[in-house]
């Protein structure tokens, strides 16, 4: 298997990343804008054009993560809200023509969580959930060392589960700062390092708002670890202590002796986990 290669893909709104990963090393990648406006083709073309740059005879699968649903057998793509013109993609059909080897599609959220799994901080656990909060909040899950899907690739939506007045993504995720303050994730973490005590004051409450999306998760799965990844995790340590003090109302508190909660350290795991799923399809378990 020391030959064995494999090729991740991680498309995003805004750009595409795809990377060649020879057993556990990820020997080199390459990104580059898509037009997220343009066609099905042309976008798919922009995808195919970073694959080639990483291509060589030792690639003998791909995987990509998609930021979407996805029927993950036929490796359909449903629905891409950042790329209006994908609507229905035969993506893995398409790539599989082309390229001649395996293909598998996945949602966005399931490659950090399997990416976690095979290569980060959930290597030491059977039982671990990747929560990815950004623009928006999604979760994937991994159960007995094998991502869990769902039904229709599902799995792990906590973001549309009903909170107050809306639901848990409209104030567990980056939207919520430009909504209510006029201030990117960023902005505010800048302002947060300098000791801005209105920043603070916001991500206080934001972890609050946190924590009950944790319980959510806790409540649902019962994992080993919960691990966050996405541009708001950044600001995990302004964020965090506001989130552990909401889970002092978890009704389990024996249950959150062995759980650990930590922030994502390697910003190329979306890109290993979309690799990681030729890897679990092809080698089984961890």
């Amino acid at each position: 298997m020391s030959n064995y290669a494999v090729i991740g893909v991680d498309l995003g709104g805004t750009n595409v990343r795809a990377g060649k990963i020879n057993h556990l090393s990820l020997e080199k990648h390459t990104s580059a804008p898509i037009s997220a406006q343009a066609d099905e083709d042309t976008v798919i073309a922009q995808i195919t054009a970073q694959i080639d740059n990483v291509m060589d005879n030792d690639v003998h699968a791909i995987g990509v993560g998609v930021p979407s649903l996805v029927d993950v057998e036929k490796g359909i793509v449903y629905t891409v809200e950042n790329i209006p013109s994908w609507r229905e993609v035969h993506l893995k059909d398409k790539l599989e023509k082309k390229y001649r080897m395996p293909v598998h599609v996945n949602n966005d959220a399931n490659c950090f969580a399997l990416g976690e799994a095979y290569y980060g901080k959930g290597k030491n656990y059977a039982n671990l959930v990747g929560l990815t909060v950004g623009t928006g909040m999604g979760a994937g899950i991994v159960i007995n060392n094998r991502l869990y899907n769902g039904a229709n690739c599902g799995a792990g939506e906590f973001g549309n589960i009903v909170y107050k007045d809306h639901n848990l993504e409209y104030y567990c995720s980056g939207s919520r700062f430009m909504r209510q303050y006029g201030l990117s994730g960023q902005e505010l973490c800048d302002r947060a390092a300098q000791g801005d005590t209105e920043a603070l004051r916001i991500f206080d409450e934001f972890g609050n708002d946190m924590g009950i999306a944790l319980q959510t998760v806790l409540y649902a799965l019962d994992p080993e670890i919960v691990i966050f990844g996405g541009s708001v995790s950044k600001a995990f340590s302004y964020f965090a202590a506001a989130m552990r003090r909401n889970l002092t109302t978890f009704d389990y508190q024996h249950a959150l002796k062995n759980l650990v909660i930590e922030r994502t350290s390697d910003t190329n795991i979306p890109l290993l986990g979309a690799a990681s799923l030729c890897l679990q399809s092809t080698w089984g378990n961890r």
